[in-house]
């Protein structure tokens, strides 16, 4: 029985069933029903029994399906996952992430928390093969101390650090890298000049708001800013 004609025959019965119908005909939206008895207030009255799946799967918006980031690297985060799942760290290995930075020019690589992200200089590629594992554990351990002692205080390469590298394959690791990595150099095109004592600044971008000379302010003001000692721009 359709939609129309059962608002057909409950026209007299019911103003409020009759508008009820008019709506879902003018929808047509997937729906189903049939007429049920309801008894209410010593009568009987007609009533749409809905089977609501059917329209709300077709109303249900579709799922986007996120792509992975940028540079993300899946290897390395598998390896990552199965490493802290060995050492006990589960959601550390559920949401850790690993991918490739273009903009690092002269850092080998970065551990985020509580994003649990790890990021890697594309340099890396260009080195030896143990070059790249071992930042890749470095940073990994900067994680695996965090998992560990939460959000407490810690020292980014002490011993919670420490510990965290032998456990990782990698005992004796020094703070920082010794990889032949460039920085890139930019023509410091503005120049600035103390009218005191004629120490000339140069600098890559301008500056855009009044400043003086801090070793003149330091020596005969007491560190605070004197207009005496001003930086004026000068051509080069």
């Amino acid at each position: 029985m359709t939609v129309a004609r059962l608002a057909d025959q409950t026209r007299g019965a019911d103003g409020q069933i009759c508008k009820f119908f008019s709506f879902f005909q003018g929808a047509c939206c997937h729906l189903e029903g049939m007429l049920v008895p309801l008894f209410s207030m010593g009568r009987s009255m007609p009533q749409l029994e809905f089977r609501w799946t059917s329209w709300l799967r077709a109303l249900k918006a579709p799922e986007i399906k996120k792509s992975a980031p940028l540079g993300e690297d899946s290897g390395l985060t598998a390896w990552c996952a199965e490493s802290s799942k060995s050492l006990g760290l589960h959601e550390l290995a559920r949401k850790v992430r690993v991918s490739w930075n273009p903009r690092m020019q002269t850092t080998a690589g970065r551990a985020w928390w509580p994003d649990r992200a790890i990021e890697l200089n594309p340099k890396l590629k260009d080195c030896e093969s143990e070059q790249l594992w071992r930042t890749l554990k470095h940073e990994l351990a900067h994680l695996v101390a965090y998992e560990r002692y939460g959000r407490r205080h810690i020292d980014p390469h002490g011993m919670e650090w420490q510990t965290a590298c032998n456990d990782l394959g990698i005992p004796g690791e020094q703070p920082f890298h010794n990889l032949p990595f460039k920085r890139r150099t930019m023509r410091r095109n503005h120049a600035y000049v103390c009218s005191n004592c004629l120490s000339v600044i140069h600098r890559v971008r301008p500056i855009k708001r009044t400043v003086a000379c801090y070793s003149c302010c330091r020596k005969f003001n007491h560190g605070v800013y004197d207009n005496r000692f001003r930086l004026v721009k000068q051509r080069i």
